[in-house]
């Protein structure tokens, strides 16, 4: 998918004109029959007219009023683009060129995106791919404001998404948590940033206990990936680092699970790795000045003769010991090793983002990422306006410390399952535990993985957390 910049529109380009709810058709219609034909579908609130089914296709689609808040106008152009789409696959539209005739420049772009991330295939693994695959490659854009660099960046940024989705679609049997460093490796060569990767041998003399842990039930050794994007000129001086849980297959362990709508999408569990990949490759690819740093630890959580079991106790990297009552609870324990290893770098802010427990998902189900931390309120805030903004959007749940009391084990200093109730919160201040820095928490449990079309996010792998965090790095680079 290539997006480009246009001067002008050419009289064989197909093209679908955006104008706002409400006014006029602009000056692209010059056709009495069709203007006459948009005013009554404008009348009757249609959004979508379909002037021809010609060369050139020539499509109209009417955008909300400025009356609508910024961030459901700019959802609503996103989901226009996925709502157009199926014409254009239908017509097998290879290229299309989208005409601002009145809409805002964020809303023209947010289109294309919606567009562009609609297109979106997973079809490695299909042997007719070629007949199956989309025909659309090249969306032209034409707005007046509109500048090189704004394009540039949403290619990137619609790019950082697909290998983002390419990452959580893997099956375990070829993303392993070793090819998934390795892939991070190539992204970050790609796109400029460094990654360094520790094998087992390095994990175990850190001793990060976590990680091991889980491990133990594996054939497939564990690895923790670094990340750095520290360009010169960085606006912050402690870097921000982001954690993501790196989980590329999760049985539940001895503590199993069932197969039917549990198991078998799990190899999703590495959400938030690749989510933290993803924002990597688009913070780098569009040279923000922000230092950042990421970290991912990585393993599968298989059953097998030799893995951890309920009841045994875990020594964690800061030497906090766990009692583990479910070995299902297993990304927090690799997710603590990496957030206490955070803090060498003296970080300004730490987010982690995790599939982390079905309770999140339970709550606000695939529309949102629950969020909960201990950062000061104007970080918090500052993440849930790119939410807004994404419509990634953040529901906050509370982090009191009362929720610490269900973590307490009379035989080890934490245990890893919290009670019946409030398993998301009691998660988070598990994870809290592991760290003495401002910390966020975004679980994304819900939003991550589509086991049915839902408009642009697609089936599968969402990539959900790489626009918010993009934008959440565009907004404090500004």
């Amino acid at each position: 998918m290539r997006i480009i910049k246009k001067k002008a529109v050419e009289e064989k380009d197909n093209r679908i004109i955006l104008i706002r709810k409400g006014e006029g058709a602009g000056q692209q219609i010059a056709d009495d029959r069709q203007r006459a034909y948009l005013q009554e579908r404008l009348k009757t609130k249609k959004e979508v007219s379909i002037l021809n089914q010609f060369d050139p296709l020539v499509i109209v689609i009417s955008i909300d009023s400025l009356e609508q808040p910024e961030g459901s106008r700019l959802e609503g152009a996103r989901k226009a683009g996925f709502n157009v789409h199926p014409v254009l696959k239908d017509q097998e539209v290879d290229s299309v060129v989208v005409i601002n005739e009145g809409v805002e420049q964020a809303e023209c772009i947010a289109f294309a995106e919606g567009l562009a991330l609609s297109n979106y295939q997973f079809l490695k693994y299909q042997t007719s791919a070629r007949s199956l695959s989309n025909k659309l490659g090249e969306i032209g854009l034409i707005d007046k404001g509109l500048t090189n660099k704004d394009v540039v960046n949403l290619n990137h940024l619609v790019e950082a998404v697909y290998l983002t989705r390419d990452l959580v679609n893997e099956p375990l049997s070829y993303l392993t948590a070793v090819r998934l460093s390795a892939e991070i490796e190539k992204m970050g060569a790609e796109a400029g940033f460094s990654v360094e990767v520790f094998n087992k041998k390095k994990i175990e003399s850190l001793k990060m206990g976590g990680l091991l842990a889980v491990n133990k039930g594996s054939l497939d050794p564990p690895t923790f990936s670094i990340l750095t994007w520290k360009p010169e000129g960085a606006v912050n001086s402690h870097p921000i680092v982001l954690v993501g849980k790196g989980v590329v297959f999760d049985t539940g362990g001895l503590s199993l699970k069932p197969t039917h709508d549990s198991m078998d999408y799990m190899k999703c569990d590495m959400g938030g790795a690749a989510a933290v990949a993803g924002a990597f490759y688009s913070i780098a690819k569009n040279q923000l000045p922000v230092w950042v740093i990421g970290l991912i630890p990585a393993t599968d959580n298989r059953p097998d003769g030799n893995a951890y079991v309920p009841g045994d106790v875990v020594t964690m990297y800061n030497g906090t010991t766990v009692e583990v009552l479910n070995t299902d609870a297993e990304g927090r324990m690799l997710l603590a090793d990496a957030l206490s290893y955070a803090g060498q770098y003296d970080p300004e802010l730490i987010i982690e983002l995790s599939t982390l427990t079905g309770s999140a998902q339970m709550a606000i189900d695939k529309y949102g990422i629950v969020g909960m931390g201990n950062a000061p309120g104007e970080t918090m805030e500052a993440l849930k306006e790119s939410g807004e903004y994404t419509s990634e959007k953040i529901a906050q749940f509370p982090f009191w410390d009362e929720y610490k009391e269900q973590l307490k084990s009379d035989v080890a200093d934490l245990k890893n399952i919290g009670g019946k109730f409030a398993g998301a919160i009691t998660a988070g201040k598990f994870l809290e535990h592991f760290t003495n820095f401002p910390y966020i928490h975004l679980d994304i449990a819900g939003p991550s993985f589509n086991k049915a079309p839902f408009n642009y996010r697609g089936k599968g792998g969402s990539g959900v957390g790489v626009r918010i965090l993009y934008n959440y790095f565009l907004s404090r680079s500004q």
